[in-house]
Formats: structure tokens, C-alpha cells, sequence
């Protein structure tokens, strides 16, 4: 039986040629059956474990050896001889491989010879003795085959993981194999614990599910005589009319590492949640065109910011249109009114693209641009900076919960050495010096520009105010996760999880993990009606804060 066998490297071949007779007998099954690759009932079909990648390039290149001896200070005896094969002084590493941990303990501990008579010189010194042209092999990992996940019949509703079908849905799997001169030659896995195998594209038809979805396991076999890892997929399907009772649609959620679609918020992977049936609230939405994200708001510091750079002129208003504290007073605000809603608007497309490129919501965005900053980009009477008020603290929340965006951002304002080293291994003040670059890339404020704004640098601080979400969506889960011990989506939905991670972009994750702990050492459930009401006084704001972007 099929599921006797176990892969072993000197059994390739014959693994293989039952691998391809075994999906080439998937493929014609399938065929027969109209393309599509169906779920067996009843008698299990045969199963068999995936080997996974095993795959690797040895490489022969030319080297110089070079030869050193360890010799004592004062005396002539060899301690121990030294081969590297690099330039330079042997390295500690090279001295505890050749020389044993006694010897390596003595030579890192050692101090420096200052004495003129080197008799009276403590430990050891190393002398280059000799070098020789040689050979090494050098092993490669090559890349292993992969697995994409699509959709057919469908349209993504933005970000949110959701898409709206109008015929019954299909998941498409599409082995990919990326070392040149080989293919895939199947694919197989298991959709509630039934088999399923096809040939290197599967076309799975996909029967409604419940509200939590199901837990689709898929792999790909190779020519190269491995498989792909074990990847798996939740998918949830509901059918719906849509308000057209005589018309049948189909929304559709796919949560998977493989997806291949309209991105989704990588943090919501991560919380391995699904959005409400039908797609999110349309504050965690995302348009198809950037019209619709289009607002009128009267925004009060906007028109008196507009006003004070000669924007708008509101020389007929009483002291020109402001007021003592600095705010526009009714007739400002009125004169204002075309050129704050223009202002407001003219970020909408690059929102738009952001969100389409990083999975955080559009309406997200902007709301909380509108929260922070009404959309006028530089520093703040509290010396927060940018549309989104960047702070020192934010900055510090960014570069350590994003790795990725750290290490794209760290060598536009660092040695690309020192960043490969990660935002923890730095030292504190390489790490401030980091942080203040980042809080420079999104602070629009210029005395050169005209009106005193740099529009590109706000521009391009959209881009990076949407990661410094992601980032705090990622420590907003972690801190559920520690406090729960399951993964976010166990225990909070959707939705909330955003909420919790405005609390802590806004307050701080000691606010919030305070708040969801005091929940837990309640019983409650974590939903953001008992969080919120578990907030410290000096955290409380920031429910006013999150119901202003959530409405």
C-alpha cells in the first residue's frame, strides 16, 4: 500500500516512478470527471506522506589556505596549528575549532603585549607560516516547489481576505517549480481528512461551509524527486442571493501563506481570522476606486492651517478668519470650505494603491489620517510629526514589530552591515539614530516649500504609516496571544483585533495589555465592549480615539 512507503534518498527513482504513475492516474480521474479534481467518499483513497524539499547545489570553488602556528611568548614549541581560509588573523572561532576550548579559553582573555623583552609576555601569539592554492565545495539550499492559491469566478473585496463569487466558487491550486529543467507532476492533499490528487494545477469545487470555514492540507510533488512542504489553507464559503432571491452568490474567505491574490494585512493572517460573512465593516474596507474613499469634512485645524499659508484668504473675516487659540472661527471655516475639502481628498489614489499593495484597509488609512493629523503633515503642538503623528515611541513599535519594513528602510539611513544585524542587535544609540531617521522620512514640515509642506514626503509616509499599522497589529495579537495562549483569532474577532491595535497605536501596548488582561482575570471575553471598559484612567482616551476612525 501507498501509504507503507516512506521516501529515502537512495529510493528516489522508484519513489518517483510510483509518484508519477500514481498522479498521472490522479490527472486522468480527474479529467474523466469534467477537469476538476473531487473529494473521495466512502473507501479512503491511498495516501502517502510527503518527503518535502530536499534539494541541493554543490559548488566547487578556489581558495587560499593559509597556515599559522600558536607559539608561547619566550618559547619555541608549537601550541597548535592553524588553517583558515580566509585573510587576515585567525578568528576566535578558528582558534577554540583547532586549538580546543583550554587554549581558546587562555587566548581570549589574554591581554595585549606592551614589553619591549618579549620574554616577559604573558599567553600566546599566533605567526602566518605559510599558504597554499586549494578547493572547497560549497553546499546550496536551491528553492523549493510551491503551491499558489487563487480563486476562479470571483472578485476580491479589497484586503479583507473576503471575495464575492457569482458562480459556485473554485480554489485553484498551481504548483510552481523554480529550478529550471524540472516540473511539477501533481498535486495532493486532504480537505477534512478526504484526499484529494490532480496533476499540477487542481481546480477544487468548493462546498459551502460553516461560519468558521474548513482546513484545506495541499503538496506538490516534483520531478526532482521531493515534494513541496505541507501547506494548508481556511476557506469559508456562504451562499447568498444578494437581495436577489432568484440569483444564488457565493462569498468566499481564503486564509493561507500561498495565496496569490488581493493581498491580505499579513497581522490578520498571523491572527488567523476570517472578517464577518459578506466582507468587513466599511471602515475596514478598501474601494476599487479612490472616488470612493472621497470626504467633505469641515476640518477646523485643516482651514486654519490653510488660512495661516495664504492658502485661502479670509482677509474679510474677522482677524482673518482665526481665532485666539489659533483655530478658525465660522467665517474662516466658510472660506475655507472648497480648499479643505480638496486638501482632504488629495492623498485618496496613493491611499488607495497602499492599501492594495499592503493588505491595511483604506478607509483604515484615512480615517486615521483624519484622527491624527486632518491631513496636514507636519508636527503637531505635541511634537508628533506626520499624517499619521509619528512619535519616537511609534517609531520604536515599527522598526521592531515589521521586521521587513526594518530591513528595507535600515540601509536607506545605515550601513547595510550593521542593519543585516536586526533592529534587537543594534546598539541604543545606533537604535535612536534609526528611529529619528524614520520619524525624518514622514515630518513633511519645509521652510523652502511652498506652504511650508513637503507634498512628496507626505506622499511617501502613507506608505509607511500603513507598516507602522502592521506592526502594531502584530503586537496587538501577540499581546492576546500571551495573555490567551491560542492564537488572536481564538479569542477576538475580526474586527476587534483591529480595535485593539488602535488602542495600541494610540496608547501604547501597556494600555492595552493592561486592559486585556484585567478582561481575562474576569472571565470575560476579549471583545472591545469588556477591554474597553477595562482601560486605565490615563489610557481611557483612546476609546473617543477608536470610535472616531470605527464610525
Amino acid at each position: 500500500m501507498e501509504a507503507d512507503l516512506f521516501f529515502m534518498r537512495g529510493d528516489r527513482e522508484i519513489w518517483l516512478r510510483r509518484r508519477i504513475l500514481l498522479v498521472t492516474l490522479g490527472m486522468f480521474l480527474a479529467l474523466a470527471g469534467g477537469a476538476f479534481a473531487s473529494f473521495s467518499r466512502g473507501v479512503a483513497a491511498p495516501r502517502f506522506d510527503p518527503p518535502g524539499p530536499d534539494r541541493f547545489s554543490v559548488t566547487t570553488v578556489d581558495y587560499t589556505k593559509y597556515f599559522w602556528w600558536m607559539v608561547r611568548w619566550g618559547e619555541t614549541d608549537v601550541v597548535c596549528h592553524i588553517e583558515i581560509d580566509h585573510e587576515g588573523m585567525p578568528t576566535p572561532g578558528d582558534v577554540y575549532v583547532d586549538c580546543g576550548e583550554e587554549i581558546y579559553d587562555k587566548w581570549v582573555k589574554q591581554k595585549p603585549c606592551t614589553e619591549t623583552n618579549v620574554d616577559h609576555c604573558k599567553g600566546f601569539y599566533v605567526v602566518l607560516v605559510d599558504s597554499e592554492p586549494a578547493q572547497k565545495q560549497i553546499s546550496t539550499k536551491l528553492p523549493a516547489p510551491i503551491i499558489q492559491v487563487t480563486l476562479e469566478n470571483c472578485n476580491p473585496v479589497y484586503t479583507s481576505s473576503t471575495s464575492i463569487c457569482e458562480f459556485e466558487p473554485i480554489l485553484v491550486l498551481t504548483g510552481v517549480e523554480p529550478v529550471p529543467g524540472f516540473e511539477i507532476i501533481g498535486i495532493e492533499g486532504l480537505y477534512e481528512d478526504q484526499p484529494f490528487s490532480c496533476g499540477p494545477v487542481c481546480r477544487l469545487k468548493l462546498p459551502v461551509t460553516g461560519e468558521e470555514g474548513r482546513v484545506i492540507q495541499f503538496w506538490a510533488y516534483s520531478s526532482y524527486g521531493d515534494s513541496s512542504e505541507v501547506f494548508d489553507a481556511v476557506v469559508r464559503v456562504a451562499e447568498t442571493d444578494e437581495g436577489n432571491p432568484d440569483r444564488s452568490f457565493w462569498y468566499v474567505d481564503v486564509l493561507s501563506s500561498q495565496w496569490a491574490g488581493v493581498p491580505v494585512a499579513s497581522c490578520v493572517e498571523a491572527w488567523g481570522v476570517l472578517p464577518p460573512v459578506g466582507g468587513p465593516p466599511r471602515w475596514l474596507s478598501t474601494p476599487t476606486q479612490s472616488e470612493t474613499l472621497g470626504t467633505e469634512i469641515p476640518y477646523n485645524y485643516l482651514a486654519a492651517n490653510l488660512i495661516k499659508n495664504q492658502v485661502v484668504d479670509a482677509s474679510f473675516c474677522d482677524d482673518n478668519g482665526l481665532l485666539p487659540d489659533g483655530g478658525a472661527n465660522n467665517c474662516g471655516m466658510e472660506a475655507a470650505r472648497s480648499a479643505v475639502t480638496e486638501w482632504q481628498n488629495q492623498f485618496d489614489s496613493l491611499i488607495l494603491n497602499v492599501a492594495k499593495d499592503s493588505g491595511v484597509p483604506a478607509h483604515l488609512l484615512k480615517n486615521l489620517f483624519a484622527r491624527e493629523s486632518q491631513f496636514w503633515p507636519g508636527i503637531s503642538t505635541k511634537k508628533d510629526v506626520g499624517l499619521g503623528q509619528l512619535t519616537e515611541h511609534g517609531a520604536d513599535t515599527t522598526l521592531l514589530w515589521n521586521p521587513p519594513f526594518f530591513y528595507q528602510f535600515c540601509p536607506l539611513v545605515m550601513d547595510s552591515g550593521e542593519c543585516a544585524k536586526g533592529y534587537l542587535d543594534l546598539d541604543e544609540e545606533q537604535r535612536v539614530y534609526i528611529r529619528q531617521a524614520l520619524i525624518g522620512a514622514v515630518n513633511a514640515t519645509c521652510e523652502t516649500c511652498p506652504l511650508g509642506i513637503d507634498v512628496e514626503r507626505a506622499n511617501f509616509s502613507i506608505g509607511v504609516f500603513a507598516h507602522t499599522l502592521l506592526a502594531n497589529c502584530g503586537q496587538a495579537g501577540q499581546l492576546v496571544e500571551n495573555i490567551t495562549d491560542e492564537i488572536a483569532g481564538n479569542s477576538a474577532t475580526y474586527e476587534d483585533l483591529w480595535k485593539f491595535t488602535l488602542v495600541n497605536y494610540n496608547a501604547g501596548p501597556g494600555c492595552l495589555g493592561d486592559a486585556l488582561q484585567a478582561t481575562d482575570d474576569d472571565k470575560q471575553e476579549l471583545t472591545w465592549e469588556n477591554v474597553s471598559s477595562h482601560l486605565a484612567p490615563a489610557c481611557v482616551g483612546a476609546v473617543d480615539y477608536v470610535n472616531d476612525i470605527s464610525q
